[in-house]
């Protein structure tokens, strides 16, 4: 399942469904969607679990084995 590391990641952090769907604002049944690959996850919201997760969004989309985040970019004028 493509969404399969988000949840892992969540109970690997003795996490509740609802806790991630505070910190995403979005409900628990939304957040439940997610992770069972129901609903697909909007960037802005992969992002975000990327970042609270310390990882890539290449990790929870299973495109890397990788758990360690990239480096940023520094932003440019």
């Amino acid at each position: 399942m493509v969404y399969e590391r988000i949840r892992n990641l969540r109970e690997d952090r003795d996490l509740r469904q609802q806790d991630l769907a505070d910190y995403l604002n979005c409900s628990q049944v939304a957040y439940s969607r997610y992770e069972l690959g129901m609903r697909d996850i909007p960037t802005d919201t992969l992002i975000k679990l990327a970042e609270f997760y310390d990882t890539s969004v290449d990790y929870l989309l299973s495109l890397t084995d990788e758990k360690k985040p990239y480096r940023r970019k520094k932003k440019s004028l």
